[in-house]
């Protein structure tokens, strides 16, 4: 199988060859038609996290190894399966589930994999991902029939679709008319601006330090906009909620925007945590206590959550991100990884097979 690794920690990605596996059980070969870039696959193939004060931690210390086969917004067509798969091989796209537990935990049980506490076994951190010619994938379950979406929109869905979804669901109040805000409204920040509108939400606050962002989430629904390079964002994004907030969920999730959320906060108001930008959370605990406030962390979502959110996708008309599709190709792949780390890219890239 013709894959584009990146063999080590800040190298480019490059062409290489897997042996194509023997299938068992209900494992599925996948032809990669559609897949999406994600700034996750920057900080994956730097090698590192951002860890705040305790300084950075390699990719290996959360079960990954180099060469790594990133992308995990995968679109594809089945060309084979194990012998006990109900699944044929044929033109059908499927959506591929990419946040694959060990199968054996407490949470796997649940169909809470996101959650896992054993051995994960997710595309494109420890298993290959979707920056390749085919992609295996341990069980047909893990397949969604695209139907009548978009492709490439329908690729975004497996992670910045998802990650809004699951993020949105832990932020939404029965307060319909209560702020929440949005801070980061790059291609996932923009995915939650969308899915708070689709679901009843009457109050949405996008935050960024582009003006450009912020002119994309104002096409996609959101009430007002705040830009944070003013003297006091946290007034700023107060007074244009018109009030204290409700919830806020922020992508960026670094030392500033952090105690920017908290601080727009109300009330038993929600922080809901989903940017991997690192930095250190330093907000006066006295606070957090009095207010009754909260931190929730959001790490993508799960199966059933990602089976909600298409379905939701084909009933209703949800704003599209904007997506700028490339040729999945090694250069193409390194081209889009520099653009998102340069911050050059509104929307989504999705490299596309020919």
């Amino acid at each position: 199988m013709k894959v584009f690794e990146v063999a080590s920690a800040g190298a480019p990605a490059q062409e290489a060859e897997r042996p194509t596996p023997d299938l068992t059980g209900r494992e599925v070969l996948v032809k990669v038609t559609n897949s999406g870039v994600c700034h996750s696959d920057v900080h994956c193939a730097e090698g590192f996290f951002d860890m705040g004060d305790a300084g950075k931690a390699p990719v290996e210390s959360l079960g990954m190894s180099f060469p790594l086969v990133l992308g995990h917004e995968i679109v594809g067509e089945v060309t084979a399966v194990g012998p006990d798969a109900s699944l044929s091989p044929g033109g059908e796209k499927f959506i591929v589930f990419p946040w694959i537990g060990c199968g054996e935990c407490g949470a796997c049980a649940e169909d809470r994999e996101n959650y896992c506490t054993g051995a994960r076994r997710n595309l494109s951190l420890q298993n290959d991902g979707g920056f390749a010619r085919e992609v295996w994938v341990p069980d047909e379950r893990y397949l969604i029939p695209v139907g009548d979406l978009d492709p490439s929109w329908a690729a975004t869905l497996a992670c910045s679709g998802l990650t809004g979804y699951a993020a949105v669901s832990k932020a939404l109040t029965t307060e319909v008319d209560r702020p929440i805000a949005v801070i980061g409204t790059g291609g996932v920040g923009l995915s939650a601006v969308v899915l708070l509108k689709a679901r009843g939400h009457k109050n949405v606050v996008a935050a960024d330090v582009s003006e450009n962002a912020l002119k994309n989430a104002e096409a996609a629904g959101a009430t007002s906009t705040v830009l944070t390079t003013g003297d006091d964002p946290v007034k700023d994004i107060v007074q244009a909620g018109g009030g204290k907030l409700a919830a806020v969920i922020d992508f960026v999730n670094n030392t500033v925007t952090s105690s920017i959320a908290l601080g727009t906060l109300g009330t038993g108001g929600k922080l809901v945590g989903v940017g991997l930008f690192g930095g250190q959370l330093a907000f006066p605990t006295t606070v957090v206590a009095l207010q009754q406030l909260k931190i929730e962390g959001n790490f993508v979502g799960n199966l059933p959550e990602l089976r909600e959110l298409i379905e939701l996708a084909k009933s209703t008309q949800l704003p599209q991100l904007p997506i700028t599709e490339k040729p999945l190709e090694a250069a193409e792949v390194n081209a889009a990884l520099t653009a998102i780390e340069e911050g050059t890219i509104s929307g989504r890239t999705v490299l596309v097979a020919d």
